[in-house]
């Protein structure tokens, strides 16, 4: 929840811009203006066919440049810290490949002898088709690669210019970077030390700007519309990172008074990570299971300092995304195997692939359908395509045998997608025994997401089935609501608390229960801890979160006591009185 900023002011003097909060916390500093887009205007020139040859060796040097460029970006993106390092070394691997025989590539050389234009030309022209292509898919995740072959386009114009490459080499002390947006390419040339802070025009929460902000723990406000029209080098700016606020040349109230917001801001985070080793358990007694959601495995070692009692969500996506060929049983017995071991017999959930929707993978050959949301996607897509996700059960099942693992179903829907999957699941197990190939025994339990209306509707007939319920918000919240977050037209109405979302949630936990099978929320909700008093008082026990939410609701875990508060919060459940609701939210919020 945001909380009051100072009254805006004219323009000239402070001017407070309002965007998304993306990475918590205060940054204090001196702007520093990145111009995230060359600007590159090319002039046409018309070339005899005598110059083709010429211009398409241009073309390549240019690339080769590139490639260089690249290189020295991977280097620096090595030394980057967590999942910052990888997140960068996908993308950047990905720059590389389009630089060496890629279609971009391929189709600027035809175009130069085609159109017998100059290659700048030709590498813009052939930028702008492809750009409307992709649009024309309408798809969220073709729209971010749109972004990064235009970053390519751009350094192939500016290498065949000889220009030389734009870096945060002079950055002055507690500098807060402002820009429009930042490519993953801008983030792997910054040092965290010498930057305060980010304020982005553009981007959304899960943007590249928004992971890297996390990822590397720095203050960040994205979607600040106009700020680049009115930030200057060496003005001072607050980014309130926590509630949203961008404050430009604050008055010297104003920045005493954020001064303050920040030294409280550092002095809670001290007293949180004092409690990483004391256990969640209510006032009355309920130990409250509190676990992580990663992406990817170097994110294990934030999931340690956290206090994290296990994974509670890995999504195994990562192993398949920006690569042309699949990884084999092997390759992905080893990565999860070094996962369950560096969790030192803490429990690991693998979540199978779940491919679809906005995660594509060019390995899989996946083609979305009219409606990627809706259609052949998750385990869909992995009971339409046994041979890869037999593979990843056999990688699991093998992993297991080094430490506790559960797998878990992506949007499962019918009782008849988890029988097949325990089906499989007990076939390749009496396999790999009469193999004599190591394997967990028992076979890992076998979860299923909550995350369609339909699947909580039928949860008593699932919880029959399956070893546990993981009820994922996010989706769970979209498809109950008809409420696709990220088109911002209608996202303002995206609302978990909708009574609902909350019937469906408490249906689950109540099946779940009857069912004597241990149930979690692994979605936002679970990392908000304003609403922990609500979904424990819904019979939840056990929450899945970012790793860096987990000393805030741990804190609010052990304020509660439970037993006052559950009653109550069933209560406002079944009469949907949305302002009883909300007085209970903030009333608990000050316990």
């Amino acid at each position: 929840m945001k909380t009051d900023p100072p009254a805006r002011k004219d323009s000239g003097k402070e001017q407070q811009f309002s965007g998304l909060a993306v990475g918590r916390g205060i940054a204090i500093g001196t702007v520093y203006r990145h111009d995230s887009r060359y600007n590159v205007y090319v002039r046409e020139v018309r070339i005899p066919a005598s110059r083709i040859k010429r211009e398409q060796a241009r073309l390549t040097n240019a690339a080769r440049k590139s490639s260089r460029e690249i290189d020295l970006l991977q280097k620096k993106a090595s030394q980057l810290p967590g999942a910052a390092r990888e997140e960068l070394g996908y993308l950047l691997d990905a720059y590389q490949q389009m630089l060496k025989g890629s279609r971009l590539i391929r189709g600027v050389e035809k175009r130069i002898e085609q159109d017998r234009i100059n290659a700048e030309a030709a590498v813009l022209k052939e930028i702008n088709l492809m750009e409307e292509a992709f649009a024309a898919m309408e798809d969220s995740y073709l729209s971010t690669r749109i972004d990064d072959i235009r970053e390519v386009g751009n350094r192939l114009v500016r290498c065949l210019g000889k220009k030389e490459s734009v870096a945060f080499g002079s950055l002055p002390r507690n500098a807060v970077i402002v820009s429009d947006e930042l490519s993953p390419a801008d983030t792997a040339l910054l040092d965290p030390s010498q930057v305060a802070g980010l304020a982005t025009v553009l981007g959304g929460v899960e943007s590249h700007t928004a992971i890297m902000a996390r990822s590397l723990a720095l203050p960040a406000v994205v979607a600040a519309t106009e700020l680049t029209n009115w930030a200057r080098n060496g003005d001072t700016l607050i980014v309130d990172g926590s509630a949203g606020y961008v404050i430009l040349n604050p008055t010297a109230a104003t920045l005493a008074e954020y001064r303050k917001r920040r030294a409280a801001y550092l002095r809670s985070r001290r007293l949180l990570d004092k409690l990483r080793t004391v256990p969640a358990v209510t006032q009355d007694g309920v130990a409250v299971n509190l676990q992580a959601n990663i992406e990817l495995p170097t994110e294990i070692d934030s999931v340690i300092k956290s206090g994290a009692t296990g994974i509670g969500l890995l999504r195994s996506e990562f192993l398949f995304m920006n690569r042309t060929d699949l990884p084999r049983e092997d390759e992905q017995f080893e990565v999860l195997r070094n996962v369950v071991d560096r969790m030192d017999g803490r429990p690991v959930t693998i979540r199978t692939l779940d491919i679809g929707a906005d995660k594509l993978s060019d390995a899989l050959g996946f083609e979305p359908g009219p409606n990627p949301s809706l259609g052949l996607r998750a385990i869909r897509f992995s009971l339409r395509h046994r041979k890869p996700f037999m593979e990843q059960l056999t990688a699991i099942l093998r992993a297991g045998a080094y430490g506790p693992v559960r797998i878990l179903l992506p949007m499962v829907c019918t009782v008849g997608e988890v029988r097949e999957v325990r089906r499989i699941l007990t076939r390749l197990a009496g396999r790999l025994r009469r193999k004599g190939v190591k394997i967990a025994d028992p076979i890992p339990p076998l979860g299923i997401m909550i995350e369609i209306p339909g699947a909580a509707l039928a949860a008593d007939a699932l919880a029959a089935e399956a070893d546990f319920f993981a009820i994922g918000t996010n989706d769970l919240t979209q498809y109950t609501l008809a409420i696709d977050r990220s088109d911002e037209t209608v996202a303002h109405l995206y609302n978990p608390l909708h009574p609902a979302v909350l019937r469906l949630i408490q249906f689950s936990a109540e099946a779940a229960a009857a069912a004597g099978i241990p149930v979690s929320i692994c979605g936002e909700m679970a990392g908000d801890e304003r609403l922990t008093p609500l979904l424990l008082g819904l019979g939840i026990t056990e929450l899945s979160m970012a790793a860096g939410s987990i000393p805030r609701v741990k804190k609010r875990v052990r304020a509660l006591n439970l037993s006052a508060v559950s009653g109550r919060a069933r209560r406002l459940t079944n009469d949907a009185d949305s302002e009883r609701l909300n007085a209970f939210i903030q009333e608990m919020a000050n316990v």
